[in-house]
């Protein structure tokens, strides 16, 4: 059976503040914007936390780590250890791996490849690299997005790192474009319920979970931030039918206490888990 986890994006007000990457195009760099946020749990307590929850794994996005000085590296793999929490996935939410633009490409590739090797260090069984900001129908874009994937998994693979991306950002908005991507399996598949359109959005994830090595469980939630049980159950519902047996990554966003709402979700997609 499938197993719960959780993403750190459901803590994005809980963990410090927020190192955002973007490209300077005046300038031709990565550059980073700093978000200001609370740090109530540090991201070295938080394996111990969610392993007492009966969670088995944690996918970490790449804003939350506060440093990338090797001993604070080393530090955080011993904390999945200790824990014994399953570090799945390094989420990687920043680059455009389809951009025309070869300076602004070759730049990002080199920057997922840095975060490749932090992956190798800290122990992160994958890395999620964003397949592109391109139109969907740009097939010049859908081309150069798997030839930088090809890129990265071939770097990837001799530091025990699978490379994966996600139907997330505007190029991998469609099942079709997904699939494309997955080039002779060198490429994973990260499926978001939250996503894809809502007219195509049931279709699409049944469509894809034969692909699937992991998913991202949003609930639609409303101002309160109760969420849709019922929507979020026919999601659910597909990926039990299609027999997926992977990591089932909790992601709330809404308002109020962050940890209320992963509750909220966990107490559903529990009834899925192990």
């Amino acid at each position: 059976m499938p197993h719960l986890s959780l993403t750190t994006w459901s803590l994005h007000r809980e963990l410090g503040p927020l190192r955002w990457t973007f490209w300077d195009e005046n300038k031709g760099t990565h550059k980073t914007k700093i978000e200001q946020q609370p740090e109530n749990t540090t991201l070295l307590e938080l394996p111990s936390i969610l392993a007492n929850q009966q969670f088995k794994s944690l996918e970490v996005c790449h804003f939350h780590f506060p440093t990338l000085e090797n001993d604070y590296l080393l530090q955080l793999k011993h904390s999945f250890e200790k824990a014994e929490l399953n570090f799945h996935c390094l989420l990687v939410d920043y680059g455009d791996i389809s951009s025309p633009d070869d300076n602004r490409r070759k730049a990002d590739i080199k920057y997922i490849k840095k975060w490749i090797d932090i992956a190798s260090i800290v122990g992160a069984k994958s890395i999620r690299a964003v397949a592109g900001e391109a139109s969907p129908t740009d097939i010049q874009a859908l081309n150069r997005s798997k030839e930088s994937l090809k890129e990265l998994a071939e770097y990837a693979l001799p530091k025990q790192v699978r490379v994966v991306t996600e139907n997330f950002k505007p190029l991998s908005s469609t099942k079709e474009n997904c699939i494309e991507l997955l080039t002779n399996n060198e490429i994973g598949l990260t499926v978001d319920f939250g996503n894809f359109n809502s007219d195509v959005k049931y279709e699409s994830i049944k469509h894809l979970m034969p692909y699937a090595e992991s998913v991202h469980a949003k609930a639609n939630c409303d101002e309160s931030g109760i969420i849709d049980e019922e929507e979020f159950r026919q999601s659910l519902d597909i990926i039990a039918a299609q027999g997926y047996n992977g990591p089932i990554t909790l992601v709330y966003d809404g308002p109020g206490s962050l940890w209320d709402g992963i509750q909220q979700v966990k107490k559903v997609a529990g009834d899925y888990c192990e």
